[in-house]
C-alpha cells in the first residue's frame, strides 16, 4: 500500500531531503567561494598598490624628489606629445647647480646633497604640481612645462635663481629656456635648452669679466642695450 503524501513521512517528503541537503551544501559551498573570491581580488588590489609605489619609489630620486632620467623622460616625451595634440604649447628649462663639484671637494658630499636637495625643493615651490621635473644628470635637472611660453618659464626659473641666493649667496644656478616647435623631438628640444644655458654661462662670465675691466661687453643676440 502506498504512502499518503500529505502525511508526514510519507514517500514525497523524503524524496525532497536530499534535494534540500545538497541545496544547503551548495549555498555553503557558493558562500565559501564568495569569500576566498573576496579575498583574493582584496590580496590583487593589495599588490597592485604595492607595485605602483614601489614603481613610484623606483622612478623618483630620493634626493632631491624629481623624476629619475629614464622615466623623467618618458614622462616628459608624454607631455610634449599631449602638448602637440592639444596645441598649447610647452616650454622646457634646463638648470645646471652651479659650483656643486666645489662644494663636494671642499666642504664633502654630505654639503652637495643639502644643495641638491635645496634646489629641488626649490624648483617645485615655483612649478605647477602637474610640471615634470627631472633629475638629468648628477647636478644638471629638465623641467617640462606645458602650457607655457618660454618668457614665463624664463620668469619662473629666475626667481627660483633668487630664491636659492636669498637662502645662500654662493649657491646659484644657470638655465637655459627652449619653447617646442610643433613635431620637434624631446631630445632636439633639451638640445636647444642646453644650448640656451651655455649661452647664458657665457653671457655671464662676460659681465664678470666687464666689471674687472678685462673684457668689453657685447649685447647677446637679440638683446638691446
Amino acid at each position: 500500500m502506498a504512502s499518503d503524501p500529505d502525511q508526514p513521512g510519507g514517500a514525497d517528503a523524503y524524496s525532497t531531503r536530499p534535494r534540500r541537503s545538497r541545496a544547503r551544501r551548495d549555498w555553503a559551498q557558493a558562500a565559501v567561494d564568495r569569500a576566498a573570491a573576496a579575498r583574493e581580488l582584496a590580496e590583487a588590489v593589495r599588490l597592485r598598490m604595492q607595485a605602483a609605489d614601489d614603481l613610484k619609489s623606483a622612478a623618483t630620486d630620493e634626493l632631491t624628489g624629481a623624476w629619475v632620467r629614464k622615466f623623467g623622460l618618458e614622462e616628459a616625451s608624454r607631455e610634449l606629445a599631449r602638448a602637440y595634440r592639444t596645441d598649447v604649447g610647452l616650454a622646457l628649462a634646463f638648470v645646471d647647480v652651479d659650483g656643486l663639484k666645489q662644494v663636494n671637494d671642499s666642504r664633502g658630499h654630505p654639503a652637495g646633497d643639502t644643495l641638491l636637495e635645496r634646489v629641488g625643493e626649490t624648483i617645485r615651490a615655483h612649478i605647477r604640481p602637474y610640471d615634470v621635473i627631472v633629475r638629468y644628470g648628477g647636478d644638471e635637472f629638465v623641467c617640462a612645462m606645458s602650457a607655457l611660453g618660454a618668457l614665463e618659464a624664463r620668469e619662473r626659473f629666475d626667481n627660483v635663481a633668487e630664491a636659492l641666493r636669498k637662502v645662500d649667496p654662493k649657491h646659484s644656478v644657470t638655465f637655459g629656456i627652449a619653447e617646442a616647435v610643433m613635431g620637434e623631438s624631446l631630445e632636439a628640444l633639451i638640445a636647444r635648452a642646453d644650448a640656451d644655458l651655455l649661452d647664458a654661462r657665457r653671457f655671464r662670465r662676460r659681465i664678470a669679466g666687464g666689471r674687472s675691466g678685462a673684457v668689453r661687453l657685447e649685447p647677446r643676440r637679440g638683446e638691446v642695450r
